[in-house]
């Protein structure tokens, strides 16, 4: 028989919280410290990790938030470490202990930034969006062939999702008009290339993308710039916007697109960075 896990033996445990720490004196034997002394005030430790340098984010449950607050009482009498975070787990906070560093966002905090070594959390980050039980609306920018279409399905596959592309340059381009009964899904992504459907002279394609925009599902617009230009939305509109570059300098243009160069293929290499 096997040992039974924290979360059943303490199935009352079910407050999730993020705590964020930063190692002052680095001594050894000091994390073992710490879970002890959660451990003894009824908080269990889902996973660590190391993010950034000298800090650790921990994911914890308890059953009354107030343990947590008497372990930052006490924590304020001890020298070696200095609490930077404790509230509800956010998306960028599971990332951050999953993969030991914090994704980069704007001040806008709207607008992360990944580069193309970075797929594989970007995928990780696109599937903890897509498995929220909400409306999300994603602009992704990037040149071609950078990655844009893959990670979308990638993280659609991880979430466990049915994605569906509305308009795609992918095998060949791609203008939908309608979509079946069955197509109707709010737990379905719905894939928008941004540049087709703005250069589309399809009337029946723009009213179904329009219907789209309204209908309380997953959305993810690719060159989101270009869509809004024409179709009258506004980066307001979008929950998040991801920006994907080959590597941090490189720069996001439009020039081939507004050349209307855009009917070429730019992601035939289809999971060639996997």
């Amino acid at each position: 028989m096997y040992p039974e896990t924290d979360l059943e033996q303490y199935p009352e445990r079910n407050i999730e919280q993020y705590l964020e720490y930063e190692n002052v004196i680095n001594r050894a034997g000091l994390l073992g410290d710490i879970s002890s002394m959660l451990g003894n005030l009824g908080i269990s430790i889902n996973t660590i990790n190391g993010v950034e340098k000298t800090r650790r984010g921990l994911i914890v449950r308890t059953d009354n938030v107030d343990k947590l607050r008497r372990f930052i009482y006490i924590s304020q009498y001890v020298d070696d470490i200095n609490i930077i975070k404790v509230r509800s787990p956010q998306v960028r906070d599971r990332l951050a202990v999953r993969h030991g560093r914090f994704i980069k966002r704007d001040e806008d905090k709207k607008t992360y930034r990944f580069t193309r070594d970075e797929i594989g959390i970007l995928v990780d980050f696109l599937g903890e969006i897509f498995l929220e039980k909400k409306h999300r609306l994603i602009g992704i920018r990037g040149m071609p062939r950078v990655g844009k279409t893959e990670s979308i399905v990638a993280a659609s596959v991880t979430a466990k999702k049915k994605w569906l592309f509305l308009s795609s340059t992918l095998i060949k381009q791609t203008e939908r008009k309608s979509l079946l009964k069955g197509e109707y899904d709010d737990s379905n992504v719905y894939i928008i290339d941004g540049a087709v459907t703005a250069n589309s002279s399809n009337r029946e394609h723009k009213n179904l993308i329009r219907e789209l925009m309204t209908y309380p599902a997953v959305k993810v617009v690719e060159h989101p710039d270009l869509f809004n230009d024409d179709m009258k939305y506004t980066m307001d509109d979008f929950d998040y916007i991801i920006e994907l570059r080959e590597h941090e300098d490189q720069k996001i243009t439009y020039e081939k697109h507004k050349k209307k160069h855009w009917f070429e293929n730019e992601d035939m290499d289809f999971f060639s960075g996997f």
